[in-house]
């Protein structure tokens, strides 16, 4: 255990001072207008460089994140139903659709999978 705690404080240490040597030799870059506007062959770029972003697409990709995050928990049912009696796993399965059903039908009362509104 204590070559272990040895082993991990050099590590630490060498990783630590590898970082600080290398922040303070590192050239500093400086930050002027033309740098950090983006590149439009030497000009002044006419429009702005950000882009609208529609609230609604962001709602709907929320929402099937849920649904991929759900179906990635629910997998593992399949395995534990060998190891546990089938009462078990289908109350907790179905809690669980339950809860993410109840979410859903939600967001359809308050019309956020609405498209166009």
């Amino acid at each position: 255990m204590k070559i272990l705690l040895l082993n991990f404080t050099i590590a630490v240490t060498i990783s630590s001072a590898l970082i600080f040597i290398s922040t303070l030799l590192s050239k500093k870059p400086i930050l002027d207008r033309e740098k950090s506007s983006p590149f439009e062959c030497g000009f002044d770029p006419k429009n702005t460089s950000r882009i609208p972003f529609s609230i609604r697409f962001f709602l709907i990709a929320i929402v099937f994140l849920i649904f991929d995050i759900e179906i990635s928990i629910l997998l593992p049912l399949g395995i534990i139903s060998n190891y546990s009696p089938p009462l078990v796993w289908s109350m907790v399965g179905g809690a669980f659709l339950l809860v993410v059903t109840w979410g859903l039908y939600y967001e359809w009362l308050e019309g956020t999978l609405d498209w166009i509104t």
